[in-house]
């Protein structure tokens, strides 16, 4: 009765399934505690003798005071079966991984760096400071000493600060790689230092956020901060207010992507002297833009607008009435929606003192469009992409009308156009300094030779008939008479404009044979004038080519060579920019001259 009036008497609590299973597993959590105690203890013990002086921490081994020969050798023997299996283990085989090219003296290294750190005292137990010998409790994230003993939390900070201004010291300053490229990219090769006037724009550019004004900058300047403003993608209605000044004639924005209507109203506004404007990417440009711009009575004479497809046709006409005979030059590019055949008639009855005209990627304009401006007889400069496909006959119509004043001809993408209007070329355009005719696969190679050979015109000194080549995929040797500009081609090209060129494009032109490059860059041809080339898509473009090229053109600095896998190891000279070849991100400067 006794004992079980005793077993009544005991209180106790609900069990959880913690306890349980401690319990089931003889597991005492009063002998789990003595144990964290005792190696607390022993921890402090060890302490006390290292501050004490009993052990000392050398160089590559720790010698212990008062240690017998024969406790030396069996820790030694302990030592290197550890090293062994240290050794052995995937940890040590991926730190070693990590220091590839390091001697075999360091396999000892790192497997005692290893070791050390597994006799670290475990988080949870005291240390003294290495640094300021205060006792700590040891965490995760201690840091090691110099010495190897660990540090408290504010030693560690310290230490962490301290790799934080070598490692800063050590990158010192940044190369630059991505504007590099982006400059190479552009054709720049800087040697030296930057001016001081390209120094100060491109400060202020990077502090754009903090300019108020630009104070009496001169007109080149606004213009080259505009160009590094709109590559940037930075110009907004804020900084657009920087450029606003009323007294300026001209304005130049290439990327007006993130202006809104009223911005584009508030330029003719402040601007009132406005008589060159160059607006691209203006996507927000609306009819009461053009409105607001008629209203004022503005003199221009040079316009440029780009994606303005918010314009309505009844807007463009009314422009091209009011400005009339003022208008000397017009560039309308990438317009998908408006400016239809109508438009274009009305632009070329009402501004007949044109003198530069270009329409590039008007999708609505055509055949009367381009019968319009055959009428344009005072034009210099002529430029033309058109979406829609014309007649031959139209557009041979239109340059024979055109063609005695005109300096510049591009035509892009014409693709029905054929070896007659290499014939009216030849025959009607004597004054040309410039001819792009590109994206083109119905002229033939015999074409381009009749039209160099005894042409009356004067050397041409920008050239560009890239992508001339037959687009027959189930023939790519191409036909025996071959197509687009081709060998013969060439060397007739540069026989009549060799002397005078300073840009040429012959890319994608895949027709040109080795041994015609060889005969256009031999060693007694110079072309003094040749600035750029691009060779790009010729695959057998090879390194000996590449170097007659900088020999034979002793003023080049852009070689474009996209696709040309057959450049190696050319040796580039200072100065030259070589784009698109294998190795184009190796530093580009490579020797003084050829």
């Amino acid at each position: 009765m006794a004992n079980r009036r005793q077993t009544r008497n005991q209180i106790r609590g609900p069990h959880s399934a913690l306890t349980d299973f401690l319990a089931s597993n003889n597991i005492s959590a009063a002998q789990i505690h003595q144990d964290h105690q005792r190696r607390l203890q022993e921890a402090e013990r060890q302490a006390a003798v290292e501050e004490e002086g009993d052990v000392t921490v050398g160089h590559d081994e720790h010698h212990h005071v008062g240690e017998l020969p024969e406790e030396r050798k069996k820790r030694k023997r302990k030592e290197a079966v550890a090293l062994a299996n240290i050794k052995q283990s995937k940890e040590f085989a991926r730190r070693k991984a990590r220091r590839t090219g390091e001697s075999d003296d360091d396999d000892e290294a790192i497997a005692r760096e290893m070791m050390h750190e597994r006799s670290r005292p475990l988080p949870g137990q005291l240390e003294n400071c290495e640094a300021c010998g205060k006792r700590f409790t040891v965490t995760s994230y201690s840091k090691t000493g110099s010495q190897g003993a660990l540090l408290c939390a504010k030693c560690s900070k310290v230490l962490a600060d301290d790799e934080k201004k070598l490692k800063a010291k050590k990158r010192g300053a940044r190369s630059g790689r991505r504007q590099n490229q982006s400059n190479l990219l552009d054709g720049l090769i800087q040697q030296g230092a930057l001016s001081l006037a390209e120094m100060c724009t491109k400060r202020v550019a990077d502090n754009i956020n903090d300019i108020e004004e630009f104070g009496d900058l001169p007109s080149q300047l606004l213009h080259r901060l505009s160009q590094i403003l709109c590559k940037r993608r930075v110009l907004t209605p804020r900084t657009l207010n920087l450029f606003l000044r009323p007294g300026i004639d001209s304005i130049d924005i290439y990327d007006a992507a993130k202006l809104e209507t009223d911005d584009f109203e508030k330029i003719f506004t402040l601007m009132p002297n406005l008589s060159c404007v160059n607006i691209r990417f203006a996507g927000q440009m609306k009819d009461k833009v053009i409105e607001s711009m008629l209203g004022r009575n503005l003199k221009i004479k040079r316009l440029q607008l780009d994606a303005a497809n918010l314009v309505s046709d009844t807007y463009w006409r009314r422009l091209f009435q009011n400005l009339g005979v003022q208008l000397e030059s017009l560039k309308l590019s990438n317009l998908d929606f408006s400016l239809d055949d109508e438009s274009v008639e009305v632009l070329c009855r009402c501004c007949t003192n044109l003198q530069r005209l270009k329409l590039k990627q008007c999708w609505k304009a055509g055949n009367h469009s381009l019968r319009a401006i055959s009428n344009l007889s005072s034009l210099e400069h002529l430029s033309l992409s058109f979406v829609q496909e014309v007649h031959t006959e139209i557009l041979l119509e239109t340059i024979s009308r055109v063609s005695p004043k005109l300096q510049t001809l591009s035509l892009e993408g014409f693709s029905n156009a054929n070896d007659r209007l290499l014939e009216v070329v030849h025959d009607n355009c004597l004054t040309l300094k410039k001819l792009r005719f590109s994206h083109n696969a119905a002229c033939s190679d015999a074409g381009f030779v009749r039209l160099f050979t005894d042409w009356e015109n004067p050397p041409l000194e920008i050239v560009d008939l890239s992508s001339m080549r037959d687009l027959d995929n189930t023939n790519p040797e191409s036909p025996t008479d071959a197509i687009g500009l081709a060998s013969q081609g060439l060397v007739a090209l540069m026989n009549h404009s060799g002397s005078r060129v300073q840009k040429l494009n012959i890319s994608s032109c895949r027709h040109v044979s080795h041994s015609a490059f060889e005969e256009v860059f031999s060693h007694e041809k110079t072309y003094p004038h040749l600035k750029e080339l691009d060779v790009s898509f010729h695959t057998v473009i090879d390194d000996y080519i590449v170097g007659r090229i900088f020999r034979c053109c002793p003023k080049i600095r852009k070689l474009v060579a996209f696709a040309c896998f057959n450049l190696r190891d050319v040796q580039i000279p200072i100065g030259v920019a070589l784009i698109g070849s294998l190795k184009a991100q190796d530093p580009m400067i490579v020797r003084s001259a050829y």
